[in-house]
């Protein structure tokens, strides 16, 4: 892989992709691996280890979106299918994602009005397409849910953690909740905000005692299947008053604003003006960020490791360059770091840029 070809351009192989949670391999959270791309050059550590990365009055904004059990069954003439509930808008109905009952990807047949009924009782009705796809080819549609005692209650009681083919086993929600995650906020993410799963009492413990600031935000993520190349899709935030001030303390005083994830990046760069004073504020973002649209509050960024193809890597390039992001999935894939929600972490906080590699001890 070289740097012009990072983008969209490198392969994954099946034994980088974690399909089972650090707890069954034998690891704490804060005991997976942490690949920081920091102003020294490249170090391999563990994401225990934070702290050490970071300085006095940096700020890390975290995002407290709790996962729903956002997978349900039902039926689709006569088959079985998976229901995947993505995005509450403010009419009350649903963006929805059908999948085949083997989790081997999205069922694009739909089409308008047809009802799918829900196990163990309800049904969902597709309106129209949310996504722009053309008949027999719809990914996502907009739907109405109508389920037995309302969707949060039903969703409680009978959905699951969503859930794709690379993760064979079925895991329990909690396995699913970052630390931050706030349990009373509806509807919350349909995926979990995975960029803070390593984050432990014990992480932020060390982070007060470096003098690193916390800060939140809440970004409820819909489905993250999007195909090759495919921009994320409005997604509800909230940016606090108090953050907000916090943010712009931090960028006045000249530290840095850390963002724990693409959601925290979003959320942040939508409410930020163009000399990057961050205002408070909420509703739905459509942005897109990366090297077109760079980023203008936000300095680093903790964050798994993406998927080839996957979007989120313009976004990566616009936080640390796209030199820097290419020699760390080199260095990640050569050094046996792992992929997706249950794999390990990246730093990237490319002050004076990057070069050479070390090993913490």
């Amino acid at each position: 892989m070289t740097a012009s070809a990072l983008s969209y351009r490198f392969e994954l192989p099946q034994e980088r992709i974690a399909s089972v949670p650090p707890e069954e391999r034998g690891l704490q959270r804060d005991e997976v691996r942490l690949l920081v791309a920091g102003p020294e050059g490249f170090s391999d550590t563990s994401f225990r280890s934070l702290a050490a990365h970071l300085y006095a009055g940096d700020l890390v904004v975290v995002n407290t979106s709790p996962t729903m059990p956002a997978a349900l069954s039902g039926t689709m003439r006569g088959d079985r299918v998976g229901i995947h509930l993505s995005t509450l808008g403010d009419d009350g109905r649903w963006v929805v994602e059908l999948r085949h009952s083997d989790n081997s990807g999205p069922i694009r047949s739909g089409i308008r009005s047809e009802v799918i009924r829900v196990s163990p009782g309800g049904s969902v009705r597709l309106i129209h397409p949310a996504d722009g796809g053309a008949p027999g080819d719809v990914r996502l549609w907009r739907a109405d849910v109508d389920v037995p005692g309302g969707v949060r209650r039903f969703v409680a009681r009978h959905g699951r953690p969503i859930r794709y083919g690379y993760v064979p086993g079925a895991w329990p929600l909690d396995l699913y909740q970052t630390i931050f995650a706030d349990s009373t906020a509806w509807p919350g993410s349909a995926e979990m905000p995975s960029a803070a799963r390593p984050f432990s009492p014990r992480v932020v413990a060390s982070l007060r005692r470096r003098g690193v600031k916390l800060a939140t935000v809440r970004l409820d993520t819909g489905v993250s299947s999007q195909e090759a190349a495919e921009p994320p899709y409005p997604e509800h935030f909230s940016v606090s008053e108090t953050t907000a001030t916090a943010v712009n303390q931090a960028r006045l005083s000249g530290s840095r604003v850390v963002a724990v994830g693409t959601t925290v990046a979003r959320a942040l760069e939508s409410v930020v003006d163009g000399q990057g004073s961050v205002a408070a504020g909420e509703g739905w973002t459509d942005l897109v960020l990366g090297p077109e649209r760079p980023l203008r509050v936000v300095k680093g960024l903790i964050t798994g490791f993406h998927p080839p193809e996957a979007s989120h890597l313009r976004l990566l390039e616009a936080v640390a360059g796209r030199d820097v992001v290419a020699a760390a999935y080199d260095l990640a894939l050569d050094s046996g770091y792992l992929w997706h929600e249950f794999g390990d972490s990246c730093l990237l906080i490319p002050d004076g840029g990057c070069s050479g590699f070390s090993r913490a001890a």
